[in-house]
C-alpha cells in the first residue's frame, strides 16, 4: 500500500461532513414534504418564490444553486401540479418567468409548521445552528 498523505484521508476532509450533513437534512424532511408530493428541492423553490414571486428560471437558478437542466424539468412537474405557470416575459420571449399559483401559495401556509417540526425532531442548540448558517453562508460565497 502507498502512503497515504493526511489530505487523503476522509475524516480530515470538510467535503464529507458538509455532504453527510445535507443528505441527512434532507431526509428529515421528506417524510413532510412526502405528504405535499413535494421534493426538498421543489421546496426550496417554492421558498424562493413565496419570498420573491415572479422570478426568471435564471433568477430562481442563482438563488437556488441550480442549473437550468435540473432546474427547467423540476419546474415543468410543479407546473403540472398546478403550483406555479412558466410565463414568457413579454419584453424578453428567451426568458421565462415563474409565477405562483393559488394553490402554490396555500402551500405557504400548509407548510409554516416544518422548520418547528424539524428543530422538534433534531433537538439541535439553535444558537448553534445560527452560527453554523453563518459559516456555511460565509463558505458558499467563497466558493462562489
Amino acid at each position: 500500500m502507498s502512503p497515504t498523505n493526511d489530505h487523503q484521508i476522509l475524516e480530515n476532509q470538510l467535503c464529507f461532513p458538509l455532504y453527510a450533513a445535507s443528505r441527512l437534512v434532507t431526509r428529515l424532511y421528506q417524510p413532510l414534504l412526502e405528504q405535499y408530493n413535494l421534493t426538498y428541492t421543489q421546496y426550496i423553490v417554492l421558498m424562493i418564490l413565496w419570498q420573491d414571486d415572479g422570478l426568471s428560471v435564471k433568477q430562481i437558478g442563482e438563488k437556488s444553486l441550480l442549473n437550468s437542466n435540473t432546474l427547467t424539468p423540476l419546474l415543468k412537474r410543479m407546473q403540472q401540479a398546478q403550483l406555479l405557470e412558466r410565463i414568457k416575459n413579454k419584453s424578453d420571449e428567451r426568458q421565462v418567468d415563474i409565477k405562483l399559483t393559488p394553490k402554490g401559495w396555500q402551500l405557504k401556509q400548509d407548510l409554516a409548521c416544518i422548520p418547528q417540526q424539524l428543530i422538534n425532531q433534531t433537538d439541535y442548540d439553535t444558537e448553534k445552528g445560527k452560527q453554523l448558517k453563518t459559516l456555511l453562508e460565509q463558505l458558499i460565497a467563497q466558493l462562489k
